[in-house]
């Protein structure tokens, strides 16, 4: 059992769905680091419930500190926030506590953890567990940002509706927060939206893809073999609830290129050497090239959906019929846009921590 990740840089998450409250442990933030309660909110408010095409759920999330910060800035020790969960309706789970959600991991945490399993809201499965890697991640990404590295995501495909063009990263920084389900593209934003609409009032829900983009790493980042940037980066992103699939650059296209073109060749730009083309999204042999870093995330529809199921009642071994109530997301991608640069971030200050590009002790 593990609710932490990283070395240098560590999240240890804690808390349950319908628990009374969601946190996080934050070690390796360098003392004198300046924090304030704003800078994590800002980032919870881009995930929070009870928005724009996302769950009913209604939950402020305002983030408390409870340790680690002293004035404003990060005292050398483990900083600990949490937030509050307010908004619970537990009545649906302890009726149907023995019969597992398809889609969820009922059925493999009764296996693991017998009855002492939570069962209520996914518990630590959940992905109301993601506020916490949000407020982890905020930190870890002002940390880059010190060092003038850009973290930021959008959507690249909502079920069947996909961008089709090269988005630039102009467009994603400035376009995607003003679209209600983070597209840089105005028009399939609007289509996206249709999608959602629609599902919702057939009682199902959608996949999606999350394109993330880091601009400013240095090269040299990454620790081969084991803790290559794809290695740590992969480990972290499928510790996100619905997280099914990752591809770095051009990923599975490279399957149909030839080398001649798959490759991308150097060239010199003043004194800098760049690559004419990023096939390989910045990243060569486990350590980053200098060129911006480039990644794709698949999420599976949302499992909690109106529609009938089967499933299996445990406590008397028959097959029943079951109707999932309660507040979900139409589609999971969505709200998980900022939950990938999170995680991002968190991989990526990690690495500079341990490239020594970043302070271990004293920051400013």
């Amino acid at each position: 059992m593990n609710f932490g990740f990283g070395n240098d840089f560590r999240i240890t998450v804690f808390g349950e769905s319908h628990g009374k409250c969601i946190g996080v442990v934050v070690e390796g933030c360098p003392a004198g680091f300046p924090i304030g309660e704003a800078e994590i909110q800002e980032e919870l408010d881009r995930r929070r419930p009870g928005k724009s095409m996302t769950s009913a759920r209604q939950e402020n999330d305002a983030v408390r500190f409870l340790s680690g910060i002293v004035d404003g800035r990060a005292n050398g020790g483990p900083i600990t926030m949490i937030v509050m969960n307010e908004d619970i309706n537990s009545s649906w789970y302890d009726r149907n506590r023995t019969v597992p959600r398809p889609g969820h991991s009922d059925y493999s945490a009764i296996i693991k953890y017998g009855s002492f399993n939570y069962w209520r809201g996914g518990s630590f499965f959940s992905g109301r567990m993601t506020a916490a890697i949000v407020m982890g991640g905020a930190i870890a990404k002002k940390l880059l940002r010190k060092k003038g590295i850009r973290v930021f995501s959008h959507l690249t495909q909502l079920g069947g509706v996909s961008v089709d063009f090269e988005v630039t990263d102009h467009q994603v920084e400035e376009m995607a927060p003003k679209s209600p389900v983070w597209c840089a593209d105005s028009k399939k934003s609007l289509l996206m939206v249709e999608e959602l609409e629609k599902v919702k009032s057939e009682q199902d829900s959608l996949g999606g893809i999350v394109e993330c983009r880091v601009i400013g790493l240095p090269a040299g980042i990454g620790e081969p073999f084991f803790d290559s940037v794809e290695s740590v980066i992969s480990h972290g992103i499928f510790s996100i609830p619905a997280a099914k699939g990752i591809e770095f650059g051009d990923g599975f296209r490279l399957c149909g290129m030839k080398g001649s073109k798959a490759n991308d060749e150097f060239a010199l730009e003043g004194e800098k050497v760049i690559t004419r083309t990023n096939h390989s999204g910045g990243i060569l042999g486990g350590i980053t090239d200098g060129m911006p870093l480039v990644l794709r995330v698949a999420f599976k529809p949302t499992p909690s959906i109106g529609k009938a199921q089967r499933s299996v009642n445990l406590s008397k071994m028959e097959e029943v019929e079951i109707h999932i109530e309660g507040r979900h997301d139409p589609c999971i991608a969505v709200r998980a846009v900022p939950v990938v640069e999170a995680i991002v971030s968190t991989c990526l200050a990690d690495l500079m921590i341990r490239a020594q590009k970043i302070s271990r002790v004293k920051g400013d």
